[in-house]
């Protein structure tokens, strides 16, 4: 079955949004766009989770969109973030991400006020019914506090600008059932789980490891796509330390952050209520690391 969805295959970045002195450092920005289309990552995600989309007012979110959007000029796909508990919000910054070039939006599941399946469906109905783009949905229960069921997906998957999904249930059989039940194009929320997600149907990663060797996570996909199971399971095992880091140590994106300082690519600066990892922390993570061949 041919999955509606299919331009957004393959490695998406999440990418951190850079701090400098307690704002957002657009320089820096803009060379974290121009690193990736060198790199030969296929998307970005401006303002998701990694991107600490909760601590940023809505002028930052915009701008922050805006930056990337004008910055990528059509050399690598965009995939703004612009979901919110608030379907009005929500309509307003996805048209926001429209104006601004965006290839597609990608909407996490409302937050804190827990909507019924029904409002889970009317809050994407709505938004897609009033913006023309390419929405792909988010559904990561941990952090929403609620899951939108595969049945629900199922539905809200009938609205036909509604093209994809990012998996971040951390549950295979919730991934088995959506794959089965629609034709969206089912995407990972998890870099560990990509290579098992790719042998049920899964099409790619919305990466945060990306950050930092999306070279790494685009061989593993490479590999799968050829048939080459053994150099995928390669890859899968060579990155998954790695990967359980980004989300082990602390929450994501502060050890992505720290890695990215560690790496000379980033400041590490964090927003409140997110703190730096602890000096044992660091350890850890340090160790990974050089482990992996990053540092010496």
């Amino acid at each position: 079955m041919a999955r509606k969805g299919e331009q957004f295959a393959g490695l998406t970045v999440a990418i951190v949004t850079p701090f400098k002195d307690g704002k957002v450092d657009e320089a820096a920005l803009r060379k974290s766009v121009d690193w990736h289309v060198e790199q030969g990552t296929n998307g970005l995600c401006p303002v998701g989770t990694t991107g600490e989309s909760p601590t940023l007012n809505h002028e930052e979110h915009n701008r922050v969109i805006a930056i990337v959007c004008e910055h990528a000029a059509g050399r690598i796909k965009v995939m703004a973030g612009t979901g919110s508990n608030s379907t009005q919000e929500a309509i307003e910054t996805t048209r926001f991400a429209k104006s601004c070039g965006a290839d597609g939006a990608m909407m996490v599941a409302p937050y804190y006020n827990k909507p019924t399946g029904e409002g889970f469906y009317q809050h994407y109905r709505a938004v897609a019914e009033a913006v023309d783009i390419p929405i792909i949905l988010y559904n990561i229960p941990g952090r929403t506090a609620k899951n939108m069921e595969p049945e629900v997906v199922a539905r809200i998957a009938e609205i036909p600008n509604v093209v994809a999904i990012k998996e971040a249930t951390g549950s295979m059989d919730q991934a088995s059932q959506t794959l089965a039940m629609t034709n969206l194009t089912v995407l990972s929320g998890d870099d560990s789980l990509t290579l098992p997600l790719l042998s049920m149907g899964g099409s790619g990663i919305v990466s945060v490891v990306g950050n930092i060797v999306p070279g790494d996570m685009l061989q593993l996909l490479k590999a799968w796509k050829a048939g080459n199971v053994a150099e995928a399971q390669k890859w899968h095992f060579k990155l998954f330390a790695l990967c359980r880091d980004m989300l082990g140590i602390a929450t994501n994106p502060i050890p992505v952050k720290i890695a990215m300082k560690m790496l000379g690519r980033d400041t590490g600066e964090l927003r409140l209520p997110l703190t730096p990892l602890s000096e044992s922390e660091e350890a850890r993570l340090r160790k990974t690391l050089v482990a992996y061949g990053l540092l010496s």
